[in-house]
């Protein structure tokens, strides 16, 4: 991983240089991979979660059970500064056309949920084995029957032209000033500087609008959980071509506390 910024950029774009270097912030870059038969504890999108006996499994409002999304072993993680070092993040949603979230109440966690457990135990002596109770998933993001092991990288890169960020340090119009050539130049950027792709922390992707509320407060600004993106090659599709995005304020980070975590997701 490397903070300088090793590209070539078009003279438009070269005079901002310093200002874009500025805004570099270091991630953890998601690789997936179709896989089956991975361990309980392992990293996954899809499959069966991490789950000790005597734990209720997760349910949403309803009282039909979610389904595993993702699961993230911290023990595999490259170490981030602000993030867990250890245990096992679970990221539960509801099997419905709207993949369990309510778009008008982002934090209310009925059909989708966020689990951490802070000790967990590569042994299957103590967990639930057995998942046969639940149903087949039909409008999941993750095809069917879908199970990805995870590897993980820790890069790092500018800001990313969709994250309230961007305009924070660029200003609201930014590409505007290059007139004829602002399509070209947005390109050029975002091709240069993508914040597509599967990840925690860092900067956020979406096909429509960064929905988070701006903070002045650092304590209160919330950052980048885990974002999980469309990915073909696994079969997996956030409606049209979308994008999935969780994501938690630094102090409740800090705390452990997971209770209070903004779910986003949006399409073409």
């Amino acid at each position: 991983m490397t903070e300088e910024l090793d590209v070539e950029l078009s003279p438009e774009l070269e005079k901002f240089r310093d200002k874009i270097k500025s805004s570099m912030k270091p991630f953890i870059s998601i690789t997936s991979r179709k896989e089956e038969n991975l361990a309980l504890w392992q990293s996954k999108f899809g499959g069966f979660p991490y789950l000790p006996k005597n734990t209720e499994y997760p349910k949403d409002d309803q009282g039909n059970p979610l389904f595993l999304l993702a699961q993230i072993n911290f023990s595999e993680v490259p170490c981030l500064e602000g993030f867990p070092q250890q245990g096992i993040l679970q990221f539960f949603i509801a099997d419905d056309e709207l993949y369990g979230i309510d778009f008008d109440e982002p934090l209310q966690q009925e059909d989708f949920r966020v689990i951490y457990f802070s000790d967990a135990q590569a042994s299957e002596e103590e967990l639930v084995t057995d998942f046969s109770f639940l149903p087949k998933p039909e409008y999941m993001p993750l095809s069917s029957g879908t199970t990805c092991s995870l590897q993980f990288e820790k890069k790092i890169a500018p800001v990313g032209a969709d994250d309230y960020h961007f305009d924070e340090l660029f200003g609201n119009d930014f590409f505007g000033q290059f007139g004829k050539n602002e399509l070209a130049i947005w390109k050029e950027y975002t091709e240069k500087f993508p914040s597509s792709g599967h990840k925690i922390g860092g900067y956020a992707y979406f096909t429509q609008n960064d929905p988070r509320p701006p903070s002045k407060n650092p304590e209160e600004e919330y950052v980048l959980l885990l974002q999980i993106d469309t990915d073909n090659p696994v079969d997996i599709m956030w409606g049209d071509s979308g994008v999935g995005n969780f994501f938690i304020k630094k102090a409740d980070l800090e705390k452990l506390d997971f209770f209070k975590v903004f779910y986003n997701w949006d399409c073409h």
